[in-house]
């Protein structure tokens, strides 16, 4: 896998560069998700959060449900913008494998609610604007806001808020209100870190 993407991606340096940047992100993100969202069964927005929903109510392995629900996207993403296929593609399989391999963080933690959305918030929020910073991301929402982004002019931390902010509103009957209010907050953390460390010329 990382073979092909190295020979896709037009220069090698960059290629690194962006490498190094989605194990990074991948290990914070998985960090801030097992360590002390799953805990308080909190949510992520987009992808991730229906992820994990399966993954509370079915048992479903998060990063293994993460790349099915990924699927129509970049199906979209491969038509229409090639060169973000590949750095997502490989964004979401090793984020999705890390998150699957600590998942045993979850027992690892024993924070109260609120310093877990604090941290987890900062741990994902971090994470995943690192590997938007270099081009990259985890697919998902985190995809669909790079190319809304990109093609409006937008800051992609907010586009990120508005989108996590939609699915956790639909998922609100099954989170009940206390899970729903964390859940904002961490997402609202999430896209405050974000656009603090991307650009929006960079994304």
């Amino acid at each position: 896998m990382m073979l092909i993407y190295l020979q896709k991606t037009v220069k090698g340096e960059i290629s690194i560069l962006k490498i190094t940047a989605v194990f990074i992100g991948s290990l914070l993100l998985s960090i801030g998700i097992n360590g002390f969202l799953v805990p308080h069964r909190l949510l992520d927005g987009g992808v991730t959060g229906l992820a994990l929903i399966f993954h509370y109510y079915y048992g479903f392995p998060t990063g293994f449900v993460m790349i099915l629900l990924s699927i129509p996207l970049f199906i979209y993403v491969w038509a229409f913008e090639r060169i973000s296929f590949y750095d997502s593609l490989f964004g979401l399989i090793v984020a999705s494998l890390i998150i699957d391999w600590l998942e045993p963080l979850k027992t690892q933690f024993l924070f109260s609610i609120f310093p877990s959305v604090l941290l987890g918030g900062g741990f994902i929020g971090i994470g995943v604007g690192i590997m938007l910073r270099y081009g990259v991301s985890t697919g998902g929402t985190d995809l669909l806001a790079k190319i809304l982004s990109r093609s409006f002019s937008l800051d992609i931390g907010l586009v990120i808020l508005a989108l996590d902010g939609f699915i956790v509103a639909v998922g609100f009957n099954t989170l009940g209100f206390k899970a729903f209010f964390f859940s904002c907050l961490t997402i609202c953390l999430i896209g405050i870190i974000v656009s603090l460390l991307v650009k929006p010329s960079s994304s």
